[in-house]
């Protein structure tokens, strides 16, 4: 990855710098302030635990000096020390060079050096733990030995370069705002990839699924296991037409997938004259951890489809432990079945977030009602709903929480695909009325029933008009390590627009939106970045370190093989 080197590209004499660690991680913004290399507390190397460290050791030399020594060479030693929490350190210390030692000190300007060398040469050897005596009388072979030739990264123009600092720590914006990025291609070759996920079993491998009914398996490295992981595709039911909303849509591996072997999927059948969804469980097999016992098969649930669209398709585990279906209204426009439609009806497992226990079952049943459900003591509704009132949920997720507090951890975001005017954001809580079909993200739909008193819908956390996208696809609220300009930020997209858009809350608890783009060539001119993709963005995806991915095609049929996977990177890296 090469966002984990640092990198100098030289265009018309302007240097573009990628900060890293001496871990060869990407720098980040401290949790708690540093309380000695303060000059790093927003952005740097160093958490807490290094700061200490390094204040120790100047404690350590300072004790050899007397107080004329410390006022004199107090500051120098303290810069020196600190810039192992430089966000350039790698390139400081030459930690990027497999083929060199890494420097004891960081390299320093020439001015500085020799500066350092007129009032405190004698304390190098205790910054050093060595004996350098024999060069500290010569100035020449003092600062050979100090001096990093590079003048744009040496200490301290690094500092002061405005090319290098230019940004640094943020997600670069262009004049209207747009949060520029690059991508890296991942995968290509694929039939509609609807979805992928990883197994959380300390493998790093990924699945991607294919609408066709298709999973595949790719290792680490990046390459493809050659047999599918997973081949159903004589019982889905899809077709070539371009936007066809049937097939395989969606998979899920169980929490406790690494000891039991579970996952389960969500897909369309054609069943008895009816056009069907269906979840079912399937193992892996015992003799190939790279594919599936496909005699494994056990039907979970299957709900009748009254027409060919608005499928829903996300199925994910909660941190609860608990199976949660995303089901569609049914298909249609307006969601026209019954008096107010599948959504609102709550006898309906249609237009519905479901949640289910399959595990642990002892009765043979397919699965569970969760204790707590909230309408499960309701005589008219389907024990199995958690939420209603959606449309056609199209991608949720859900949140790791931020890494240090883990606020929002366990949360459950979606984007519900609009009708004829806005698209929507979602947090699902349980018992939640989402609206459908009394609105439309945050406007009245059928007049009717919004201006029903006990409608009492949760509002949308973001709606936008079909100016910007006529079908949101919804993302993940980032947790990675490799861009940490982006935390907390929730990315998605739009299918038909291939608008790439992001959300980030504030102290106040409201969503905050900026749109996503590509980065200009220069800032993507690296070996294997990119800045473009194809524009039908299909699903988003994170592999087990929570680093971004989406899913998009250049053609959207089943049957053509113009899908591509892309992996998110930060250019300020």
């Amino acid at each position: 990855m090469l966002s984990l080197w640092v990198l100098v590209v030289f265009h018309t004499y302007v240097v573009i710098g990628h900060p890293q660690c001496l871990d060869y991680k990407p720098p980040f913004q401290p949790s708690k302030p540093l309380t000695f290399c303060t000059a790093y507390s927003s952005f740097g190397c160093c958490d807490s635990v290094q700061d200490r460290a390094i204040a120790d050791k100047f404690r350590y030399i300072t004790e050899f000096l007397d107080n004329t020594g410390i006022t004199a060479c107090g500051e120098y030693i303290r810069n020196i020390l600190c810039q192992e929490c430089s966000p350039y350190a790698a390139h400081l210390y030459d930690a990027e060079d497999a083929n060199t030692p890494l420097r004891e000190l960081p390299g320093l300007c020439g001015n500085y050096c020799t500066e350092f060398w007129f009032q405190c040469r004698s304390t190098l050897s205790l910054i050093t733990d060595r004996d350098l005596s024999a060069i500290e009388s010569d100035v020449a072979k003092f600062c050979r030995y100090l001096t990093l030739d590079d003048v744009n990264y040496c200490y301290p123009n690094v500092l002061t370069n405005a090319e290098l600092n230019k940004g640094l720590g943020e997600v670069k914006a262009d004049d209207e705002g747009c949060l520029q990025l690059c991508l890296q291609e991942i995968a290509n070759g694929l039939c509609n990839p609807v979805a992928m996920v990883h197994a959380n079993d300390g493998t790093h491998r990924f699945f991607i699924a294919e609408q066709l009914g298709y999973v595949w398996v790719y290792l680490p490295n990046g390459s493809r296991v050659d047999k599918p992981f997973l081949n159903i595709s004589k019982a889905v039911l899809t077709s070539p037409w371009a936007g066809d909303e049937r097939g395989f849509l969606g998979i899920a591996m169980h929490p406790d997938f690494r000891h039991n072997g579970k996952f389960y999927v969500y897909y369309s059948i054609y069943a008895k004259k009816d056009e069907k969804i269906r979840i079912s469980e399937f193992y892996v097999s015992t003799d190939n951890m790279n594919m599936a016992d496909h005699k494994s098969e056990r039907i979970i649930l299957e709900v009748t489809e009254p027409a060919s669209n608005h499928n829903g398709g996300q199925i994910l585990f909660g941190i609860d432990g608990y199976l949660y279906i995303f089901t569609g209204d049914g298909g249609r426009a307006g969601d026209p079945f019954g008096e107010f439609g599948n959504a609102q009806n709550k006898s309906s497992l249609l237009g519905k977030v479901l949640r289910i226990n399959v595990t642990g079952n002892d009765k043979g049943l397919p699965y569970r009602i969760p204790p707590d459900n909230p309408f499960l003591r309701e005589r008219t509704a389907r024990p199995e709903v958690y939420a209603y009132g959606a449309r056609n949920m199209w991608r949720c997720s859900v949140d790791r929480g931020d890494p240090v507090t883990g606020k929002g951890r366990g949360r459950i975001i979606c984007g519900d695909v609009g009708q004829n005017k806005f698209e929507e954001v979602d947090l699902i809580q349980k018992g939640g009325n989402y609206g459908w079909r009394a609105k439309e993200g945050f406007s009245c739909y059928d007049k009717k029933l919004c201006n029903n008193a006990s409608l009492n819908d949760i509002l949308p956390i973001f709606a936008y008009p079909h100016s910007l996208g006529k079908s949101v696809t919804g993302g993940y609220i980032y947790r990675g390590c490799q861009m940490p300009n982006l935390m907390g930020r929730y990315i998605f997209g739009d299918f038909m627009s291939g608008r790439l858009m992001s959300l980030k809350e504030d102290k106040d608890g409201q969503w905050q939106y900026t749109e996503l783009c590509m980065g200009p060539a220069q800032d993507c001119n690296f070996p294997k970045l990119i800045n473009g993709y194809y524009p039908y963005i299909i699903s988003f995806g994170e592999d087990e370190a929570g680093e971004l991915y989406f899913l998009s095609t250049g053609t959207p049929s089943a049957a053509v093989a113009a899908g591509v996977m892309y992996k998110i990177v930060d250019p300020s890296k």
